[in-house]
């Protein structure tokens, strides 16, 4: 009896324990989560959600955010840049600009206007998303972009995503914004 109480009791705390693993799992999926290594400072780091939770050969939705105070001057393009490590597929049809509610609510921040977006350009070879906008975002925005119909790589990996901004009439140099640091799988 008392070996049976000992079996039962152990099966019973081994799946509470994987109950918990999974419930904590599934509510912080495609959610960006604490970084425990890497070089971005936090001061950096990009907020971004990925919509059907970053899992590797599968299609997915990035949504790319830009907070407000990092939007000092207005946007005339953005350029997205990504590691040579990264072998996802994007689809250039299929990018959306944004600009957003300063919510924090449960559903994220709720989508304001769409901005009209001139071109897209994906340079594979430089490993480089261009967005080129009709107009630009005006200063103190919160932006975000959204990268719809977005393979994600396999296997998957954590990647560091590089966020890069032109102003309108500046010269044609790209300025550092910030980083999302995704981590697929």
């Amino acid at each position: 009896m008392k070996r049976l109480m000992k079996s039962l009791f152990s099966v019973l705390a081994l799946s509470g324990c994987l109950l918990t693993g999974f419930t904590v799992a599934s509510l912080a999926e495609g959610l960006p989560g604490v970084t425990l290594f890497g070089n971005v400072q936090p001061e950096n780091q990009l907020p971004f959600r990925l919509d059907f939770g970053g899992v590797p050969s599968v299609w997915d939705r990035y949504r790319l955010r830009i907070p407000s105070k990092k939007v000092k001057l207005a946007i005339a393009q953005i350029a997205i840049s990504y590691p040579d490590y990264y072998q996802g597929e994007f689809d250039p049809k299929a990018v959306a600009v944004a600009l957003t509610s300063n919510s924090s609510s449960f559903g994220g921040p709720k989508i304001l206007k769409r901005l009209p977006i001139q071109e897209v350009n994906w340079d594979k070879e430089n490993r480089m998303l261009l967005i080129y906008l009709k107009e630009p975002i005006p200063a103190s925005s919160n932006v975000e972009i959204i990268l719809s119909n977005v393979l994600n790589p396999s296997p998957g990996g954590i990647f560091n995503f590089n966020c890069q901004i032109q102003t309108p009439g500046d010269l044609p140099l790209l300025r550092y914004i910030g980083t999302w640091i995704l981590n697929i799988g």
